[in-house]
């Protein structure tokens, strides 16, 4: 599956539930504690992040999204540090502010890397879930996609009235939910529970195709349109209503700490989905982006250049067959990461030993190699009757297949001038007996920094002589 992380800045995601502000106190375990046997940690560093909901709307902003956050928090000293901390990372906070409950607090002490005790700080706020859903309903008409964050607290009390006002108003809500009772998020677009919830309430399974049925019945059962099962070290498994299930294995190498993760997970489900990914897209994205935070500390948000960081670590950086307007987005990426850019073009009908050497040489130049093919009519146009014997869709499956080939991208012209002035790669290539001015594109390429390089053509090696030699026998 070829993956690019769209650009989510137009994107509006309203995040409900249950917000906290997360503590962490860090320190050295030398000894033991006279008085119990507990090790004495000497605290040497404290931090105080977002949690719960407002992690997973921290996370939507750090990926350049537009976000509120609804959620219920105390008239307190650690309310007023939550929204600090959230007004800096550009979440607008929508909070319903209480002098009698106080705001969730969790307090973690970790020693070299690891958990060592969690105390918190809590009361019900069930009784406030009313007033929370009415507080809800405006914000849910101002934004593109909702996302009911649900830690059991109380907050979402009222989640059945809050799926529906996002129905009525043709809004997808995602849900991450809470409990052995997944009924009241009856309707959902998607909802993401991890392993131990959906075994809670679907049942245990011990193979594939167990575990198949009861997500399809659970998609049945609830009206969902996707159920999302995150599994731990097994990746997680998406269910489509009527479709065959989709398991992605998972991607993390090392694993530290696992707080947040689900909070990722839905975070970039509803970025994903909200910016037109396809389900299917989304999820991987999702699994990507748990792989990458459970190697990190505590709550942890991630960035688009990690993400596109990670997917050019594993090479399937959005390679293979691309739109220009796609590639604009995939080349401005490359060269973040400080990426030459090189560029070639031509009809590669019948692909030959003299097309890959070529393609080979020219991906030495630099990091990324970008390949614009003609499309078939050009190809009519430039070669005649009878060509292209291999259609375009044939044609650029067969060059994103080679190892040289980053991106390959099709042109309807009968030059690629437009599409290389369009793209404007760091090195133009082109084979045969040209001098570097002669070469359509030579100008914006040289005008704009780039260079332009001739590679000498394999002599005894052309589509032509293929042809003519099938023609021949």
């Amino acid at each position: 599956m070829t993956l690019t992380i769209p650009d989510f800045t137009t994107l509006k995601v309203l995040v409900a539930g249950d917000a906290m502000l997360d503590e962490y106190w860090f320190g050295a375990t030398e000894r033991i504690s006279p008085e119990a046997p507990v090790p004495v940690v000497k605290t040497q560093k404290i931090e105080q992040r977002p949690g719960g909901a407002a992690n997973v709307a921290l996370n939507l902003a750090t990926l350049g999204a537009q976000v509120s956050l609804a959620a219920c928090i105390g008239a307190d000293a650690r309310g007023q540090a939550l929204t600090e901390l959230l007004s800096a990372g550009a979440v607008d906070c929508r909070f319903l502010e209480s002098a009698d409950r106080p705001t969730i607090h969790k307090l973690r002490v970790l020693s070299r890397n690891q958990q060592l005790i969690r105390l918190d700080f809590e009361e019900s706020l069930t009784s406030a879930g009313s007033a929370f859903a009415e507080h809800c309903t405006p914000l849910i008409e101002a934004h593109d996609i909702v996302v009911l964050s649900d830690y059991g607290k109380g907050t979402l009390s009222e989640v059945r009235a809050l799926i529906a006002c996002c129905k009525r108003n043709g809004r997808r809500v995602l849900v991450d939910p809470k409990g052995t009772d997944f009924d009241p998020y009856r309707g959902a677009s998607l909802i993401t529970p991890n392993r131990s919830e959906f075994e809670a309430v679907a049942g245990t399974w011990r193979t594939e195709a167990e575990l198949e049925k009861l997500g399809q019945t659970m998609c049945e059962t609830l009206e969902l349109e996707l159920l999302l099962v995150t599994r731990g070290d097994e990746g997680m498994t998406l269910f489509t209503r009527g479709e065959p299930p989709v398991t992605l294995g998972v991607e993390s190498h090392e694993v530290f700490d696992v707080t947040g993760a689900g909070d990722t997970v839905i975070a970039l489900m509803a970025a994903g989905l909200g910016s037109g990914l396809a389900p299917e897209s989304a999820a991987a994205l999702a699994n990507l982006g748990a792989g990458l935070v459970v190697g990190k500390i505590g709550v942890a948000n991630l960035r688009p250049t990690e993400l596109r960081l990670a997917l050019h670590r594993r090479g399937t950086g959005g390679r293979g067959l691309v739109s220009a307007a796609e590639l604009e987005v995939l080349l401005a990426q490359a060269r973040e990461r400080g990426e030459r850019i090189v560029m070639t073009n031509g009809c590669f009908d019948i692909l030959h030993a003299g097309h890959v050497a070529y393609l080979e040489e020219a991906k030495t130049l630099g990091d990324r190699l970008v390949v614009a093919v003609n499309d078939d009519d050009s190809v009519q146009r430039l070669k005649g009757r009878g060509r292209p014997v291999n259609p375009l869709e044939d044609r650029m499956a067969v060059l994103s297949g080679l190892a040289a080939v980053d991106w390959v991208v099709p042109f309807s012209e009968d030059t690629p001038a437009g599409i290389i002035g369009q793209l404007l790669p760091d090195v133009l290539v082109k084979g045969g007996d040209y001098r570097a001015e002669q070469v359509v594109g030579a100008k914006a390429v040289l005008a704009n920094g780039g260079e332009v390089r001739i590679l000498a053509f394999r002599e005894g090696r052309s589509t032509t002589a293929v042809i003519d030699a099938i023609r021949g026998s």
